[in-house]
């Protein structure tokens, strides 16, 4: 991105990238239903095992970070402060009244 870039043009950008997502988007889903309404079985099995291996590509991930992460260091309790007790005024300090 350009610094120099005006608001207006940085806003018009994202929409242009808005507009060609919306319409990839639909392009991929009227492809997908010719697919599988031409050789339904190969892609739903095809469909099937790419939602298969990203569920589980995640939860290997997880795994992975969770196994190879050192454990935390114990968290020690902290000791209980005691309360501060207001201070009576001493006597030299007493307003007259």
């Amino acid at each position: 991105m350009c610094d120099d870039c005006g608001e207006e043009e940085r806003l018009n950008r994202d929409q242009a990238l808005g507009a060609l997502m919306l319409v990839g988007s639909v392009l991929g889903i009227i492809l997908y239903g010719w697919l599988v309404y031409s050789f339904p079985i190969i892609v739903l099995q095809v469909t099937a095992f790419v939602a298969a291996v990203g569920v589980l590509g995640i939860l290997a991930w997880i795994g992975w970070t969770m196994a190879t992460t050192p454990p935390l260091e114990p968290i020690e309790p902290e000791l209980a402060v005691p309360a501060i007790e207001e201070e009576t005024p001493k006597p030299s300090e007493t307003p007259h009244g």
